[in-house]
């Protein structure tokens, strides 16, 4: 058994990288948003770790261990999707060798966690969805593509009635969720696999239905930064959005402001550098009429960790579903997060 010990160190209450840092009450709402993020990055540099090696025995006693849950990862060469994989391939899970790509991809290979993934174009997927499963008739797909192939990816899982987990933002929402309840196919739909920012979802909901009109007449502004790659809106931004809605502020979803050039994401916004290329960071501001009193909510993420392995808790807790034959098809992650189907 590995034995772990750890030990944090946090520098003085009052200090920022050295210097005598100035009064919050000085400070804009983005000056003391990047105080936070700098003090915190310092906080979490000084934390110290030191492991026991874990026996070879355990590894392999570890590395042996499947679970009988094959997924298909579309698509397996996108950042997000090789993430899934890794994540999956952690957890036991039988990967499916195959995924669906664009036009110019179809045919190549990509290679994640040392499995070849041959990638199939948008021509013949149909045919090779039903092949394979019928081959893996308890498969999940997991799809993590582009929002412009959200409505028609669902079509084709449910045409050939493979269940799955989409983790796609974008796309007809609506005409989503009909195409999949016309089709009676077991799903997990969700525009946040993040387990604590599902929690925090959770509780905006709660708080939502609880105090409606709590903060009628109130402004909102809402910042959100993703990677360059990233087309559309942030779909955790409007989902929580909506719970401030409910909650009596008036916003529009056009008044969204949308960071996507990198060096904006560093000097306006505080993401560190070398995570460009994948962060998904928050704010939301909220002010009385008179501006006397004001509220923030803030959750960055660096990386996609995160959203991997809520993803893997998804696959699991939508194949006990199915084996259950559950009255209800269609969940998000909030349902997955209520039953304690996190690792």
């Amino acid at each position: 058994m590995a034995m772990a010990s750890t030990r944090v160190v946090l520098p003085p209450r009052n200090s920022l990288c050295g210097a005598e840092a100035a009064p919050l009450a000085s400070l804009s709402p983005r000056q003391r948003t990047r105080r936070g993020l700098s003090l915190l990055r310092e906080r979490c540099a000084a934390v110290t770790m030191s492991a026991s090696p874990i026996p070879q025995m355990d590894l392999q006693v570890r590395a042996s261990k499947k679970l009988d849950v094959p997924i298909m990862v579309n698509s397996s060469s996108g950042k997000m999707g090789k993430a899934v994989i890794k994540a999956a391939e952690s957890a036991g899970l039988d990967i499916i060798p195959m995924s669906f790509g664009s036009a110019e991809e179809a045919g190549k290979s990509v290679e994640v966690c040392g499995k070849e993934i041959k990638v199939h174009g948008p021509s013949d997927r149909e045919s090779v969805l039903a092949s394979v499963f019928g081959e893996h008739p308890n498969m999940i797909v997991v799809d993590y593509t582009v929002p412009d192939a959200v409505n028609s990816n669902a079509e084709l899982y449910c045409n050939v009635g493979v269940p799955f987990v989409m983790g796609t933002t974008g796309g007809d929402r609506d005409q989503l969720y009909k195409t999949v309840r016309d089709s009676n196919l077991y799903a997990v739909i969700s525009p946040q696999m993040g387990k604590q920012v599902v929690a925090f979802l959770a509780a905006m909901e709660i708080m939502a239905e609880q105090f409606p009109g709590a903060f009628s007449g109130y402004s909102l502004k809402v910042m959100e930064s993703h990677q360059s790659s990233k087309l559309d809106t942030s779909g955790t931004a409007k989902a929580v959005i909506s719970c401030f809605k409910k909650l009596g502020v008036s916003f529009d979803m056009d008044q969204i402001q949308m960071i996507r050039d990198p060096q904006q994401q560093m000097e306006m916004v505080g993401v560190p550098e070398e995570y460009l290329p994948g962060h998904a960071f928050h704010l939301y501001h909220l002010a009385s009429p008179d501006e006397t009193v004001s509220f923030e909510f803030q959750h960055n993420v660096c990386g996609r960790s995160i959203y991997a392995e809520g993803t893997v808790d998804a696959v699991l807790f939508l194949a006990k579903k199915i084996q259950q034959k559950a009255d209800q098809h269609i969940y998000n992650m909030i349902d997955v997060l209520r039953e304690g189907s996190m690792r």
